[in-house]
């Protein structure tokens, strides 16, 4: 999908919850890696002790990222998953040792509507893994969060 389309009709609201997914750059799995992912995880949890977002369910996948959150602060969607894509993309080439491009451009957003159960959409993301066949059980996967639990 052009990155143009994928920007169409996007609102940024604050105290709006948004799902996003966003992909490794050629869906390269980095994220299969414990130390890549847990980079990934500390740019997430940076974003939310700087009062930016409340994030409420994540999942780092091989070579995606599916998260739920909540916008807090004074930046625009665009600005936040700028901000986490730029900071968390310098950590892994630095971890990696290469200049190498870690993310595709752009991402996907859905605005969670009023009529939407957050707690769904929070199931529905944690439960990648298993769809995807990577574990038999969600607990035997390292890499997700969810606020209800």
């Amino acid at each position: 999908m052009p990155r143009d389309s994928l920007r169409k009709g996007r609102v940024s609201l604050r105290n709006q919850a948004y799902h996003i997914t966003t992909c490794t750059s050629e869906r390269a799995p980095l994220f299969a890696e414990l130390t890549c992912a847990r980079l990934l995880v500390a740019e997430m949890r940076h974003l939310q002790q700087r009062q930016l977002i409340d994030y409420l369910a994540w999942v780092v996948m091989p070579d995606h990222v599916h998260w739920l959150f909540q916008l807090d602060g004074p930046l625009a969607l665009s600005q936040v998953i700028k901000t986490f894509k730029g900071r968390s993309a310098r950590r892994i080439a630095h971890h990696l040792g290469r200049q190498t491009a870690i993310w595709q451009r752009g991402f996907h957003d859905h605005a969670i509507r009023n009529d939407e159960d957050l707690q769904a959409v929070a199931r529905y993301i944690v439960a990648n893994p298993l769809r995807a066949g990577l574990v038999p059980r969600i607990g035997d996967y390292p890499h997700w969060d969810a606020a209800w639990l």
